[in-house]
């Protein structure tokens, strides 16, 4: 069924939220060496650009959601735009690589407000069943397509010469489409009713958010501070804090109040295991992309521009894949996930083979690169599909948000744990064979992560039924 011109209009307002969240994360991954030398950065510095952003996303996502039924739904997302614009200028005006974090973080918390809203929205505005899955699949797609134009952007921009510094353009570059963006959704968003008996869990998001902090930032500080005291008993305190933060979820679930997280879940094994399956995945996810753009820019001396044609190359593949993978779930079932499984896998072994000098092989690199991102298409959205199969419809907005918290404190995590092991074994010499030896531990230890993926994928059911609630999931899509 074909939507209606004004239907149109309000869903592009509302992807533009989505649209925002997920070109800064892929904008950033490319132009990492220009922005360490733009702010002059270290190594952790530059982990924490990303990690910083990943974490004040995944642990205000679940808040984010239930604020727009307290609040308003277009309330919280004109707010969440306006505040991640406002974000995105303190980020291209940053003198030094800490007001970038800073301003990162704040970036993060403000997306977790405006993307729960923007898939919420749909839900409401488009009743008809056809036009809300015309309407998750527009969605999804401008997804898919931020990613891909992330990392184009992320290697033009950093390379223009008609103005210093042009590596603030990554970031400057939000600031008309969002505050046009807010403007828009002013004016034709129609108000959402407000929840009044809605009730949110401001103690356990905020036990929550200083648990995950205190977890992340020791793994990345710690490397470059050769592990001071303090960080190693922030670490372990943060880890008490996440099992008191699970006790007193649970207390209030059994007591009838509102948890931020629902437990009952976790009752549903192919959820469970999907979860612990998704955790593996989402640390591999964005360590590829750190350790790649490091070695490629820093290492073998190319331009950013030339490294981001690259990754558009495998996001092509990751986006052709994407579209058919789910469809063929509903046949072959978990089959498909270790098919994507293995083409990841070997195609991490020829990314090993063809980028051990920096005389790259431009022939065998390039089909390389689609294959492991037809690889990452295949398992991402069918990961998602089967994890949350069989989550009855009255749970699934809090499945699709935990499930998505998770995996963005994943990606966040192996940033610190295997971004850091990567600049560890280059050590201080920087030299080509530094690189390679590097860059080919690290590779190996994610395939192994991908392998026990493939395990834990091997323990899912075998039957399929219609997935209730993927379409809540979009965050900031894997590839």
């Amino acid at each position: 069924m074909r939507l209606k011109l004004t239907d149109k209009l309000m869903l592009m307002i509302l992807s533009a939220g989505i649209f925002l969240s997920v070109i800064d994360i892929f904008i950033v991954n490319v132009a990492i060496p220009s922005i360490k030398k733009g702010v002059h950065g270290t190594d952790t510095h530059m982990q924490l650009v990303i990690a910083l952003y990943l974490l004040g996303y995944a642990v205000f996502l679940l808040a984010g959601g239930k604020l727009g039924d307290v609040y308003g739904k277009k309330n919280v997302y004109v707010t969440g735009m306006v505040l991640f614009t406002i974000a995105s200028g303190c980020c291209g005006f940053a003198q030094t690589a800490w007001q970038l974090n800073v301003a990162r973080l704040f970036q993060g918390i403000s997306a977790a407000f405006m993307v729960p809203q923007g898939i919420a929205y749909i839900q409401v505005l488009f009743n008809d069943p056809k036009q809300r899955t015309s309407a998750f699949g527009i969605y999804g797609s401008i997804a898919g397509t931020a990613s891909v134009i992330g990392q184009l952007l992320g290697g033009i921009l950093p390379d223009l010469t008609l103005i210093d510094e042009s590596w603030r353009l990554v970031f400057l570059i939000n600031l008309p489409i969002g505050f046009i963006s807010a403007a828009l959704a002013i004016k034709f968003l129609p108000q959402h009713k407000v929840i009044q008996s809605a009730r949110f869990d401001f103690s356990g998001s905020m036990l929550l958010t200083i648990a995950l902090t205190g977890l992340v930032l020791p793994i990345i500080l710690g490397r470059e501070l050769n592990w001071p005291l303090w960080s190693l008993m922030l670490l372990a305190f943060s880890v008490i804090l996440l099992f008191v933060f699970v006790y007193i979820q649970k207390r209030k679930q059994t007591t009838g109040r509102h948890p931020l997280i629902n437990f009952e879940l976790f009752a549903f094994k192919d959820f469970r295991i999907g979860l612990y399956a998704s955790v593996c995945y989402f640390l591999v996810q964005d360590t590829y992309f750190l350790i790649n753009t490091v070695l490629m820019q820093t290492g073998f001396g190319l331009s950013s521009s030339i490294t981001g044609m690259f990754f558009v190359v495998q996001g092509l593949g990751y986006m052709s894949a994407s579209l058919t993978s789910v469809r063929f779930v509903a046949l072959h079932g978990k089959n498909v996930l270790l098919t994507g499984i293995i083409i990841m896998v070997v195609s991490l072994a020829f990314h090993i083979l063809i980028l051990r000098t920096a005389q790259i092989n431009l022939f065998v690199l390039i089909p390389t690169l689609f294959l492991y991102g037809a690889g990452c298409g295949t398992v991402l959205p069918s990961l998602l599909s089967v994890s949350l199969k069989n989550i009855p419809s009255e749970f699934a907005g809090a499945a699709s948000g935990t499930y998505a918290t998770c995996q963005q404190i994943s990606i966040a995590l192996g940033i610190g744990i295997l971004g850091g092991l990567f600049y560890d074994l280059l050590g201080s010499q920087h030299t080509i064979e530094d690189f390679s030896s590097a860059y080919r531990i690290t590779s190996l230890i994610n395939m192994m992560l991908l392998l026990v993926v493939g395990v834990l994928v091997l323990f899912l059911p075998k039957t399929q039924q219609t997935c209730l609630c993927a379409q809540h999931s979009f965050g900031l899509p894997g590839k």
